[in-house]
């Protein structure tokens, strides 16, 4: 495998499961913050609190390679926010509302299967048999956290509810995708600054809550800007180096943290049976970062933008107000190429497969 394939491969791999541990923490968390709040007030303050750091980080950033949001991006931006930032959220905290933070970290697990389904059936991004084996292997280290039945309390709806918003991440996880060509921290920036917005009227208008104490308050930003700021952040880094359906196989992993801080924080028993998941969802990620995928194919004609290097995908001549450093970012016109080379369904590599 090349360098400049195992790079894009290492980082995806590095970036979503970072971005699994820092999500995976918080539905426990959340679950106690529930009890000083109602759901859409916290959905609200978790992505205020994201919205605010990536907005000092903004504040304090160098400028950045990474190219501009533009308006024809809008569409799919909204449609973030909304499925994302704004219904998910709210759904799965009125689902952890109704079952314990154990079943409902785990339930978090259905991200990643309903994910993969968007990102093979309608954006038709391919899965080879490895990558087929990792997810079910990581699927399957969630189903044995579940073997033993009557220890955790399970409400029909909750879990309806859990499974609802777990849909719609798969949505959101599928568009942020398409605009993984643009500057990932004002991708987030901006989903999160519009749910937080909107979570948050929301919850005053319909719901009229007594706001909670300082210390609530505080843990919930905190927990906003870690779980929903700098993870979301590295997941949309995941998204552009390996595509969907491999990042919602990192991504599975999150719910197993969930799963161990519930039993620290809640007092919620552990079983035999989560070594057997650990082992199970561990051998699924040792087959993704082992992948190898190289066919012979072609890329078309195109011209875009984003931040790049001049590798084997980028060969051609620059303006003169075009920056000369590396990376950088400008409009840039691809040749057609037919090569043969290792390779993950990246922003340049997302063909058919026959």
């Amino acid at each position: 495998m090349s360098e400049t394939s195992t790079k894009p491969a290492l980082r995806g791999a590095l970036c979503g499961l970072a971005a699994a541990a820092l999500f995976g923490m918080s539905a426990p968390i959340c679950k106690l913050l529930l009890d000083a709040m109602p759901p859409p007030l916290l959905a609200g303050l978790l992505y205020l609190g994201a919205a605010l750091g990536l907005w000092v980080v903004r504040a304090f950033r160098r400028a950045t390679s990474e190219a501009p949001l533009r308006r024809e991006d809008a569409p799919k931006l909204l449609a973030v926010i909304l499925s994302g930032g704004i219904v998910a959220p709210v759904l799965m905290l009125f689902g952890l509302e109704r079952l314990s933070g154990l079943t409902g970290s785990l339930l978090l697990n259905l991200e990643a299967p309903f994910t993969i389904l968007v990102a093979v059936l309608i954006f038709r991004e391919h899965l080879g048999l490895r990558v087929g084996l990792a997810t079910l292997c990581i699927l399957a280290g969630a189903m044995f956290l579940k073997l033993e039945p009557g220890t955790l309390a399970v409400d029909g709806l909750g879990m309806v509810l859990i499974a609802a918003a777990c849909l719609c991440w798969a949505i959101d996880n599928n568009l942020t995708q398409r605009l993984s060509l643009r500057d990932p921290f004002a991708v987030v920036r901006i989903k999160t600054t519009g749910a937080g917005i909107a979570n948050i009227t929301l919850a005053l208008l319909w719901l009229r809550p007594t706001f909670p104490s300082w210390g609530m308050l505080g843990a919930a930003l905190l927990v906003g800007c870690l779980s929903y700021g700098v993870s979301v952040v590295l997941d949309a880094y995941a998204l552009r180096f390996v595509g969907a359906a491999r990042e919602a196989a990192y991504f599975a992993s999150a719910p197993f943290l969930g799963g161990v801080l519930s039993v620290l924080l809640l007092g919620e028993s552990l079983r035999w049976v989560d070594g057997l998941a650990m082992t199970t969802m561990a051998l699924g990620v040792m087959l993704l970062l082992r992948e190898r995928h190289g066919h012979r194919h072609v890329h078309h004609v195109i011209d875009h933008e984003h931040a790049h290097v001049h590798d084997e995908h980028h060969q051609h001549a620059h303006t003169t107000d075009v920056a000369l450093g590396e990376p950088h970012s400008h409009v840039h016109h691809h040749e057609a190429l037919d090569h043969e080379h290792a390779h993950v369904p990246d922003l340049h590599h997302r063909h058919r497969h026959d």
